[in-house]
């Protein structure tokens, strides 16, 4: 057995005993491998991941940077109370259209609003409207731009929100100090400016599982 198989075999046994999928779940992949999105969604694992980790910060309100088709939206918001709000950002309309759909499904759409566009242009809009600190930031979008996504993080939240930056490991890539792939760059980026900023302290875990190998960073916002 490969370890690719073997890391999905796992997945697997993971996700029929701690991380079940319910019906709208389902629904969100199949709609979204139905029109065609990439299949780079997070994982029922990791899904049950982020609202684990929500639910432990108490979150009343969390900020997504990459929606998709709100796979992932699905798990975070509904770590939510009722009166919670999630707000995701997506770049690509159509991404945008099946997630408002997935999350009407579930019956998020009260609590999860998807606002399209440049996630660099929706931030500055999003601060303007002087919203209440984001207790939770889960950045799972363009990687060029985390480090600008990690830095608007800081913009929108306060001392003991926490900040995920998803997909950090890339294989390994992210030794690469020569790369020139945007994506390596951009990751490298985000890592050295939350190791070397004062008001972060966070670690760095690395997966295996069905989508390879990767792994995310974790940051807790602590000024």
């Amino acid at each position: 057995m490969s370890d690719s198989q073997l890391w999905g075999d796992v997945d697997a046994y993971f996700t029929d005993h701690l991380a079940v999928e319910d019906d709208a779940l389902v629904a969100a992949r199949r709609e979204s491998d139905a029109a065609g999105l990439p299949p780079i969604s997070v994982t029922a694992p990791q899904g049950k991941l982020l609202r684990l980790l929500a639910e432990i910060q108490g979150a009343r309100s969390i900020l997504e940077i990459g929606t998709l088709g709100g796979y992932s939206t699905i798990w975070l918001a509904r770590a939510l109370p009722a009166d919670g709000r999630l707000v995701s950002l997506e770049y690509d309309a159509r991404h945008a259209e099946v997630a408002v759909r997935n999350l009407a499904r579930a019956g998020l759409d009260r609590i999860a609003q998807v606002r399209v566009g440049p996630a660099l242009e929706s931030l500055p809009r999003l601060a303007d409207e002087n919203p209440a600190p984001f207790d939770l930031v889960f950045i799972d979008a363009d990687k060029a731009n985390n480090a600008h996504y990690v830095e608007w993080a800081l913009r929108l939240t306060s001392t003991g929100s926490l900040i995920v930056v998803d997909n950090v490991v890339r294989g390994g890539a992210v030794l690469d100090a020569d790369s020139a792939a945007p994506d390596v760059r951009g990751t490298r980026a985000a890592v050295e400016l939350i190791g070397r900023h004062p008001r972060l302290t966070a670690t760095a875990v690395q997966t295996v599982g069905a989508k390879g190998y990767d792994g995310f960073v974790l940051a807790r916002v602590r000024a």
